[in-house]
């Protein structure tokens, strides 16, 4: 019987779009969910598992029914993020890597860094149109 908390090895006995059943023995299952598949996004869950793959993972909930729900990114160490120099949106390398490799928190500094600067430039053209631009004055 599993116990909460504990890390279980089982085989992947089904691939749906919201996570994946894995099968570890003794007649006991359970389900991985999306969300704890992985660390990082995951778009098409078939592209990283396929029935019959061997994985670890750990029992996160049982409920009043014995349904047990599993997690293999918590089976796993946690990855470390990579140290920033400087808090600062502009300092950040933007072209160092691809947008899918972008933590959630870095494409939430570039959504606002570049909504910033497009919000810099319609105020000077704003302000541009108000002044009338450009005028020469003639006597």
């Amino acid at each position: 019987m599993a116990e909460l908390g504990s890390i279980v090895n089982g085989v992947v006995d089904g691939v749906t779009k919201f996570g994946v059943f894995v099968n570890f023995g003794d007649g006991e299952s359970g389900l991985v969910h999306i969300s704890e598949l992985s660390y990082d996004y995951i778009t098409d869950i078939n592209e990283f598992f396929k029935k019959g793959d061997e994985v670890s993972a750990k029992v996160i909930k049982i409920d009043d029914r014995g349904k047990i729900s599993l997690s293999i990114k918590q089976a796993q160490p946690k990855p470390q993020k990579p140290k920033k120099s400087s808090p600062r949106p502009d300092s950040f390398d933007w072209t160092a890597r691809e947008e899918e490799e972008l933590s959630f928190e870095d494409r939430m500094s570039r959504f606002k860094h570049e909504s910033e600067e497009i919000l810099r430039d319609n105020k000077r053209r704003m302000e541009n149109k108000r002044s009338g631009g450009y005028s020469r004055k003639s006597h």
